[in-house]
């Protein structure tokens, strides 16, 4: 069976930059993670990167698996290829959950998305998001990208139509 991170809720974040996982996402984490067993937290990796995002995108291992594996298939040295290993492997920060269910966020990544005071986390189905929750509210209704290969877009637009 397949987990999904579903639902949205808001979490203060402390001034050193704990922030409480909603439940359920912990266990779709716990279900993600394959070195994952009872007593032990699990891992995750934080994609910050991108120009345009203002949000931080959360993968549990099992997808950041699938996501390495579409980028392998990329020819090496491709424009493709680079935006997208500059964004999920070079802006990104591999941690785990504490023993209290809560995410450290550095101040670095708090920074780029303009995170002060509260999280707002979106369940995406197979990531979630954390954004502040004015920019969350700011971009609702906002359009699509463009597929053709775009330095100031996205890079994650490239994996439409890439086989698993």
């Amino acid at each position: 069976m397949v987990r999904a991170f579903r639902g949205e809720s808001v979490h203060k974040v402390d001034t050193k930059g704990r922030v409480s996982i909603p439940a359920g996402f912990r266990r779709v984490l716990e279900a993600g993670d394959p070195n994952f067993t009872e007593g032990l937290n699990p891992e995750l990796v934080i994609v910050y990167g991108g120009e345009t995002r203002d949000y931080l995108e959360c993968f549990t291992m099992d997808s950041i698996a699938k996501i390495d594996a579409k980028i392998s298939r990329l020819p090496r040295g491709s424009k493709k290829r680079k935006a997208l290993q500059r964004l999920y492997h070079t802006h990104a920060h591999p941690t785990s959950v504490d023993e209290t269910g809560r995410l450290v966020l550095p101040a670095k990544l708090r920074e780029k998305i303009g995170l002060n005071g509260e999280a707002f986390f979106a369940g995406t189905g197979e990531t979630f998001e954390i954004w502040s929750p004015e920019a969350y509210d700011a971009s609702i209704g906002d359009g699509g990208e463009d597929e053709d290969f775009d330095p100031d877009v996205d890079p994650e637009v490239y994996l439409d139509g890439e086989e698993d």
